[in-house]
């Protein structure tokens, strides 16, 4: 298995290297970057009567320092002094040519140095930090109640299956499945966070404005108190694809002939289930993993940090990609594709820990 899980490692290189490449030079193609904004922002500034006795009158690296990040369109170049736009090409790095951009990143990137943003006046690895505790936070709770719901809740309906308990609970998880995250994330602000029925929960941030006066129980109260309803909106996109997933898991299982079987030799229906069925029905739970764990952490928070205004990495990441930001974009991107990749070789070695019989080392 070691030798197994050395390979995998090293086939992170290629496999990022790829993904990095092949986005890198489909962004350099796309229009409206962050060159082509600035501009834009400066021609919008000169027919506002900006430029009045400002801008035109001002040299260049006096323009350009008057840029801000902005995600306006772009309104196409009307004479814009030559020595300004290189300027502004030189602050963003495109006075160089593709590949000299290309390899400086790559080689950036082995380092793990992202670069500054564009925009945001700060590093790509602070803004990383500063966002993935949100995104840790939402992910975390959203999996640990989905998980400690949804196989409880799948293993039941699995042995109750056709039963009345069995027909209305699916009622009520398709009802869930139909409903999106960010619509019932709008519902819960709209009835429970002040949107015109009741005030109860905020709707801002992971904790209050005095979190930091707080004794040891209060600041447990306030964090729980504000993830109630973002971790509620997140948890309804992944609970009835997993519980279902779960019970026709183990209907699979629970008519093989090793159950019967068992059940033949007088063995408890207990011991049959959680000591024979459960270990052989979790492994498309399991293989559902890492799938689950980067929706729920990154894409499917994404809405929600909007919603509820909460600076994650997925909406980072959004915003970066609106502005043209091309070194958050990649940073983010590169965070997204290696926790991807390792948490699939966890989900293998989590394999061979609920089925002993599976051995990547000897089918490699």
């Amino acid at each position: 298995m070691t030798s197994y899980i050395l390979r995998r490692l090293l086939l992170l290189i290629p496999t990022l290297w790829a993904i990095i490449t092949l986005n890198f030079f489909i962004v350099q193609i796309a229009p409206g970057g962050p060159v082509d904004q600035a501009i834009a922002t400066i021609e919008l500034g000169q027919q506002s009567g900006f430029s009045g006795g400002g801008v035109a009158n001002l040299t260049s690296n006096e323009k350009i320092s008057q840029i801000p990040g902005t995600d306006r369109q772009y309104q196409g170049s009307r004479g814009l002094d030559p020595e300004v736009i290189d300027a502004i090409k030189k602050r963003f790095g495109f006075d160089k040519p593709l590949h000299e951009r290309y390899f400086d990143m790559l080689w950036s990137y082995i380092r793990f140095d992202f670069g500054d943003s564009l925009f945001r006046g700060s590093s790509v690895m602070n803004l990383i930090k500063q966002s993935m505790p949100v995104s840790i936070t939402l992910g975390l709770w959203s999996m640990l109640i989905t998980y400690l719901i949804s196989i409880p809740l799948g293993i039941k309906k699995a042995v109750r299956n056709g039963s009345a308990f069995d027909v209305w609970t699916s009622s009520m998880i398709i009802v869930g499945y139909a409903i999106p995250s960010f619509l019932f994330a709008v519902l819960l602000v709209i009835i429970f966070a002040g949107g015109g029925y009741l005030d109860w929960f905020p709707l801002r941030g992971l904790t209050s404005n005095n979190f930091d006066s707080l004794p040891w129980f209060g600041k447990i109260t306030d964090y729980l108190w504000h993830i109630v309803l973002p971790v509620t909106a997140t948890v309804i996109g992944g609970f009835a694809t997993l519980t279902m997933l779960t019970k026709n898991s183990f209907l699979d299982e629970i008519h093989k002939q090793y159950v019967i079987t068992a059940r033949a030799k007088g063995l408890e229906e207990k011991r049959i289930l959680y000591g024979h069925v459960f270990r052989n029905a979790m492994l498309l739970v399991i293989a559902s993993f890492p799938a689950t764990f980067v929706g729920m952490f990154f894409t499917g928070s994404l809405l929600i940090e909007v919603i509820f205004s909460l600076n994650g990495l997925g909406l980072l990441g959004y915003d970066a990609t609106l502005q043209r930001d091309y070194p958050v974009m990649f940073g983010t991107l590169y965070i997204f594709t290696l926790i991807g990749l390792l948490l699939n070789i966890v989900s293998d070695i989590t394999y061979t820990l609920v089925d002993p019989r599976i051995d990547f080392e000897a089918r490699s």
